[in-house]
């Protein structure tokens, strides 16, 4: 196992992430206990020592469930990591009674790692909001009270919605969990929010490396072209391989629903084997080549915004949209949503066309806006 030095710790490169734990009959909240535990026992001999939970996770019931299985262990040997649930905005009133009711079912006295889940454009004013809630000034005082021992953050907000967060609490975050993967280095702006937490000196920890598995597998056309560079490795591996090739990464979590993953991916963190420049050109042209095939090609040059008589922020909209479309529905795209003005949406488009006139990719924006309308639901 590799392992990377963090303020003291020792972690292990991989880590565990339990948000898709085996299920039984496809049930997210009927977890398996039984291969569950097979699993933490195959990867504590295997050396993760990194066990990442989410209250929300799989019913609730996720903190629970890791809590048990690790319990067997010295506690010195394992991390157990969980987060604050600030996505649900009914909780940022709660956060005294949250916090314990999650030291009770971890099993813990404390945190070593604990994290605001998800700061994005649905929360950020609740967690800026000091006076209301308070949710941060919360944390820091469990901190100081030894309850954590390591804080940071977690977020798929676009990059302003992070730099408002960091503005305010960078000084205080030790690390930064991030959707980082091959696909999304540009599509997501992935290289430029490494780029940001670099600025402030936070290390990054990957969540979806592989894309809730869409990069596990590739056309046979494009598969071809990795083998061709990399016979023994198998397609997944070439997405950890790919974090391996970054040096502000830590901790690559992945959601492991069975043995074989566990297994699979614990031998390729048996070595490090980051990309070439060619390798990594490889994969770039093949990201590159997924997004054409999918999405709009909008370059933001904003001529359509001085032209739009509802004032819709055009290049916004369709860069959701084609994160939308990309991967296949989610929640990123409406949860950002959230934070548009009503009266910004794309159903107030007049579909007068007056933006595509001048759009120098010649798309077609009232189509796309009329799509926006019925696979995004308002929230």
């Amino acid at each position: 196992m590799i392992y990377r030095e963090f303020r003291g710790e020792k972690l292990s490169a991989l880590g565990f992430g339990a948000m898709r734990l085996p299920v039984i009959d496809g049930k997210d909240r009927d977890v398996d206990i039984a291969a569950t535990q097979e699993m933490v026992d195959y990867a504590m001999n295997a050396g993760i020592n990194y066990y990442d939970c989410g209250w929300s996770y799989h019913g609730g019931s996720c903190e629970s469930i890791m809590g048990s299985a690790l319990k067997k262990y010295p506690r010195e040997s394992y991390h157990i990591v969980t987060k604050y649930p600030g996505y649900d905005l009914s909780t940022m009133s709660k956060a005294p009674a949250v916090f314990a009711k999650q030291l009770e079912n971890c099993q813990v006295d404390s945190f070593d790692f604990y994290l605001l889940h998800n700061v994005c454009e649905l929360n950020i004013e609740a967690y800026l909001d000091t006076e209301k809630y308070g949710v941060v000034e919360y944390i820091l005082e469990q901190q100081k009270a030894g309850k954590i021992k390591h804080l940071g953050f977690s977020t798929h907000a676009q990059i302003p919605v992070m730099k408002r967060f960091l503005e305010k609490y960078g000084q205080y975050m030790e690390f930064c969990q991030i959707q980082l993967n091959w696909l999304d280095w540009t599509f997501q702006e992935a290289k430029a929010k490494v780029e940001l937490l670099s600025s402030y000196n936070i290390p990054v920890w990957v969540m979806e490396p592989l894309r809730g598995g869409k990069l596990a597998k590739l056309s046979a056309e494009d598969e071809a072209v990795l083998k061709a560079l990399r016979p023994e490795e198998d397609i997944p591996a070439w997405a950890f391989r790919f974090m391996q090739s970054i040096p502000e990464v830590t901790v690559t979590l992945s959601g492991m629903s069975s043995l074989e993953q566990l297994k699979a991916n614990i031998a390729t963190y048996e070595a490090e084997k980051p990309l070439t420049e060619q390798e990594m050109a490889a994969l770039m042209q093949i990201a590159d080549k997924m997004q054409k095939a999918k999405t709009l090609p909008c370059t933001a040059c904003h001529y359509c915004t001085n032209h739009c008589p509802k004032n819709l922020d055009i290049p916004y909209l369709m860069s959701l949209y084609n994160e939308h479309i990309l991967t296949g529905g989610g929640f990123i795209a409406p949860m950002a949503m959230v934070a548009v003005d009503k009266e910004h949406w794309p159903d107030v488009c007049l579909h007068c066309h007056s933006c595509e006139q001048v759009c120098p990719q010649q798309i077609k924006i009232s189509d796309m806006m009329e799509d926006f309308v019925k696979i995004i639901p308002k929230w």
